[in-house]
């Protein structure tokens, strides 16, 4: 199903039969994605006119935000909206609803998955449900500039924030319990990047009121520890000895993320097919950020950053396993080396 089915809807009040028929071929072709989003033969034609309603109502807001931030026609994000971001919005809605109280969706993704895209989106949709819907970065947690410089100088391989260690759990759990215990109005903490010349410090923290939903994103969000014997065989960039102990330490650290993990109501995984895609996304990001005249890292300075982030948590080993671990992950959506939506899917494994 094109575009030009989806221009039909927009064009007119009522959706024809023949429409309507390929509507439901198309919801239903991918049996994957189908069951991922609860579409059976038999509600159907009723997901079909809900989503169409919404499709109408987040158009114009959705327009001004592909427009405005994506620099792209909304015309070449329909189909992704009408397949993918609609429906996940939807089920967001109705885990709210089931709850009864506001729902801590967590998103894991790495460098250019599009989780900061996702998630503006999925606030202007669930904004058009009539949800209040809150965007928090595993970022907003990084301890402050003067204690990540102490936190340097007790170990000295911590070059970068970014890995396990360099947050401030508890803010974290503060927050979302808050959150969860309709406390309100709630201080939700903000980090700037730009501070300290890129070191990045805190910044005013935003008051917010009324949260329905709130998206929890990070490159590790949701990630557990694993065997440390792993790291005996561990994958490039893991060579030395040095390497592997810091691939156990960073590890270690994981345990004391886990209680912010246990807040998470539900954990989408933004996977991409290859995870060697991320140093290539990156090294397009500052290759636009140096032609739109800001400062940006050469190619050796990018391979040295990633390959810094793949020691510490190597997609292979902390990633992947969680792709089938339905105890862990409730939603896989694949990525596609051209940043393209693959498949998507709850449990592949009972198909």
């Amino acid at each position: 199903m094109g575009n030009l089915w989806l221009g039909e809807i927009l064009a007119t009040d009522a959706v024809g039969e023949t429409w309507l028929h390929q509507a439901r071929e198309a919801a239903l072709a991918d049996r994957l994605r189908a069951k991922a989003f609860g579409i059976t033969p038999k509600n159907v034609d009723e997901v079909i006119e809900r989503r169409s309603h919404l499709l109408k109502s987040v158009l114009p807001a959705f327009s001004q935000f592909c427009q405005t931030t994506l620099q792209v026609q909304p015309q070449e994000m329909l189909q992704v909206l009408w397949d993918l971001w609609l429906p996940l919005g939807i089920k967001l809605a109705s885990g709210h609803q089931q709850l009864g109280r506001p729902l801590i969706q967590g998103i894991l993704g790495g460098q250019g998955t599009g989780k900061t895209t996702m998630s503006k989106v999925l606030s202007l949709i669930l904004d058009q449900l009539g949800y209040r819907t809150l965007s928090l970065s595993l970022d907003d947690l990084y301890k402050t500039y003067s204690d990540r410089l102490v936190l340097t100088q007790q170990d000295p391989r911590l070059i970068w924030r970014g890995p396990p260690g360099t947050h401030d759990v508890d803010l974290g759990l503060n927050v979302l319990d808050q959150i969860c215990q309709l406390q309100s109005p709630v201080m939700v903490p903000r980090f700037d990047k730009s501070a300290y010349r890129g070191g990045g410090d805190r910044t005013t923290p935003e008051m917010v009121t009324g949260v329905d939903i709130v998206l929890f994103e990070g490159w590790f969000v949701g990630v557990r520890p694993i065997n440390p014997d792993v790291f005996d065989t561990a994958p490039p960039p893991i060579f030395t000895d040095e390497d592997r102990a810091f691939a156990r330490d960073i590890n270690r650290r994981l345990y004391d993320y886990l209680p912010l993990w246990e807040r998470l109501d539900s954990l989408i995984l933004l996977y991409p097919t290859d995870y060697r895609c991320s140093l290539e996304w990156r090294k397009q990001a500052e290759q636009q950020m140096i032609a739109a005249g800001k400062l940006g890292m050469s190619n050796a300075e990018i391979e040295q950053f990633v390959n810094y982030f793949w020691r510490s948590l190597h997609p292979e080993l902390f990633i992947k396993p969680l792709v089938k671990d339905t105890t862990v992950v409730d939603m896989v959506i694949e990525i596609h080396a051209d940043h393209s939506f693959g498949a998507v899917y709850c449990d592949r494994t009972n198909s």
